[in-house]
């Protein structure tokens, strides 16, 4: 049975059935409010009902009291519901691809950089920020964030950290020049806000480099000059796997600051940078987030502590908290 879902405050509904949670029927009827894991983890999801009634699981800390994650709560009748934010897109614009391996290298011991390339003619759309779905032979998927920025889009850069036991990043060594993979795009809202000259705090961790590299090599393509400081974070100096990229950025990107965060000592000191998590190098390097925007990605564990620190202790909007978490296994469809 479908029920009525109505955006307080608007005229717009969609339908949505009784089997079917409130972020994938809003997706389907073309309308896309804030999402990133879509398995009742990261939060970013979360809102208000305003009428009816909902069946979901408790959302723990994923979510502020009173607030439901649409990503886990199925209509028990029609609903009135109350998103952060919302805007249509286009259904049709997420499209099916079968890419080919340019490039594996192993940029770390346990990190692959693969480069996909598209047939020729094809062009991939989507934002900086923005991620993928691998397809695998049994029907499961796979999410990994583009690291390429938009404007190179016929091909497509994947950082993918090799999991112990992992369906998909266990055989990601053995592929080479030429294998074919499926892949489906664009997914997520994690995407800079243009419009905003606000300073940028990045706060990643591990892989989560990815998706931060695709904003600001955007930012350097559009030529957008804002202030914008990286802390990127890893056990040792081996997990900050790009650096060149950070380089590129010392030159381009005026007002930009680099702040590795390094929890093995030697390798910290080396670097010139910080020792410890990267929410205690938050804490160290900033004494007040009013007026920033904050781009956190990496592991549900890492975001949470960042989101805490930005917010509780020092003082962030928390509307200004945007966030990419990755969460293995198969991907929600």
């Amino acid at each position: 049975m479908a029920y009525d879902v109505r955006i307080a405050g608007t005229d717009l509904h969609f339908a949505c059935d009784s089997q079917q949670n409130i972020l994938d029927a809003a997706l389907k009827a073309g309308i896309e409010m804030p999402y990133s894991c879509r398995k009742g983890v990261c939060g970013n999801c979360a809102g208000g009902i305003a009428a009816g009634e909902v069946q979901c699981p408790p959302p723990g800390d994923a979510a502020e009291p009173g607030q439901y994650l649409f990503c886990q709560c199925l209509p028990m009748g029609d609903l009135e519901i109350v998103p952060t934010a919302w805007h249509r897109i286009d259904p049709a614009a997420r499209k099916t691809f079968s890419v080919k391996v340019y490039r594996n290298t192993l940029a770390a011991a346990d990190v692959s950089v693969l480069q996909l390339r598209l047939a020729a003619g094809q062009r991939a759309r989507f934002k900086a920020g923005q991620y993928l779905q691998v397809a695998l032979p049994d029907g499961s998927r796979r999410s990994y964030s583009m690291a390429n920025p938009p404007h190179e889009s016929d091909t497509l850069q994947l950082h993918i950290r090799h999991v112990p036991g992992g369906q998909f990043t266990q055989i990601v060594p053995q592929l080479k020049a030429g294998d074919v993979l499926e892949v489906e795009l664009p997914f997520g809202n994690f995407e800079l806000r243009e419009e905003s000259a606000a300073p940028m705090l990045c706060v990643v961790g591990g892989t989560g480099f990815a998706p931060v590299k695709s904003l600001l090599d955007d930012l350097v393509k559009k030529g957008i000059r804002r202030a914008v400081t990286l802390i990127w974070g890893g056990r040792d100096r081996g997990g900050l796997y790009l650096m060149p990229a950070v380089e590129r950025w010392k030159k381009t990107l005026p007002g930009f600051t680099f702040i590795p965060a390094v929890e093995d000592a030697a390798d910290a000191q080396a670097l010139g940078g910080f020792h410890g998590r990267v929410d205690d190098a938050v804490r160290a390097h900033h004494s007040s987030l009013d007026g920033h925007e904050v781009y956190c990605c990496g592991a549900p564990p890492m975001v949470t502590a960042v989101k805490k620190a930005c917010i509780e202790e020092r003082g962030l909007d928390p509307h200004h908290f945007f966030s990419d978490v990755f969460v293995p296994g198969p991907a929600a469809r």
